[in-house]
């Protein structure tokens, strides 16, 4: 008896000791909001929180990892009428895209000041779609006008606004419709990778002397490509009507790339732009094919928590 007791007494002392089974993985994170169409996401490795922005009021939102329901960071403002791509720095410094309103912003996440404002040349036509960080500089592609952006950064602080490239005469030709988009930069800051969405064409940009090359891709394309995700020598590209994410393994020097297999998830909605987490990809899903008139989007709106294919 006094050993059936001790039996008892060990095993419920066990049981009580275990660690508790890790929670369940959120593999979609939802916006509030019925108007939302979302386009960018920005996550910094090693943190636990995401943003994403609304294209059709400049709301931004707050992710944390895990926690399945997002949150309003910044609410919808005036000056900033939409909010496209975006990119966090390592001071926690969140960089915007503002699209047609050909605007600028850089927030601190902590206290959610505005940091820094610009405004691009007035023009027809101007579209300030994508971000991508270096140690000196935050690049912003227009997908309207053949300019890349450049706002000068250090750790320490923000600079002022430059039209840093001029497209024209250079291998990337801009043609009728949606050119630039997604943009990213490799680790060491040498080079700068580009998308254009109508031609299916991927560039490289030398950052020391602005030269651009296409990168050749045996003859493919990556057509309705819109936000990149560059890991090591892999280039992940959201093709956004198609509902597939395409790798492509590109050469040491970033001048050619091997189109791999596309994936896709059943929660994909017409998915815009990509964070990665880990071994996983947070994406957005715009719904765009579902703004218009008479259309109806399928609420609520979410980031697709999804695993990277081994």
């Amino acid at each position: 008896m006094t050993r059936l007791l001790t039996a008892v007494l060990l095993a419920g002392t066990l049981a009580a000791c275990a660690p508790e089974p890790a929670p369940p993985e959120v593999t979609s994170y939802t916006l509030p909001g019925d108007r939302v169409f979302p386009e960018g996401v920005a996550y910094r490795a090693g943190s636990k929180n995401f943003y994403v922005g609304s294209t059709t009021d400049g709301t931004i939102f707050k992710g944390t990892l895990g926690k399945k329901d997002t949150e309003v960071l910044l609410p919808p403002a005036a000056e900033r009428p939409s909010a496209i791509g975006m990119k966090v720095d390592e001071s926690g410094r969140l960089y915007v895209a503002g699209g047609a309103s050909g605007k600028i912003f850089v927030y601190d996440t902590a206290t959610k000041a505005l940091v820094k404002a610009f405004d691009t040349p007035v023009a027809t036509a101007r579209f300030i779609n994508d971000v991508a960080l270096t140690a000196e500089g935050a690049y912003f592609t227009d997908s309207n006008r053949p300019i890349l952006f450049r706002v000068a950064r250090t750790a320490a602080g923000v600079g002022e606004l430059t039209p840093w490239l001029d497209f024209t005469g250079t291998a990337l030709t801009y043609q009728p419709g949606f050119n630039l988009n997604g943009i990213a930069a490799t680790t060491d800051g040498r080079y700068l990778i580009v998308v254009q969405s109508n031609t299916g064409k991927l560039f490289r940009i030398t950052v020391a002397d602005k030269t651009v090359t296409e990168i050749d891709l045996g003859g493919g394309t990556v057509m309705s490509g819109d936000g990149i995700l560059l890991n090591g020598q892999t280039l992940y590209v959201v093709r956004n009507s198609a509902t597939l994410i395409v790798p492509v393994t590109l050469s040491a020097e970033f001048s050619s790339g091997t189109l791999g297999t596309p994936f896709s998830d059943a929660s994909l909605r017409f998915p815009t732009t990509i964070a990665q987490n880990g071994n996983r990809l947070l994406v957005v899903n715009s719904q765009f094919n579902k703004r218009g008139e008479g259309a109806t989007p399928e609420l609520p709106f979410t980031v697709s928590n999804i695993a990277l294919p081994k």
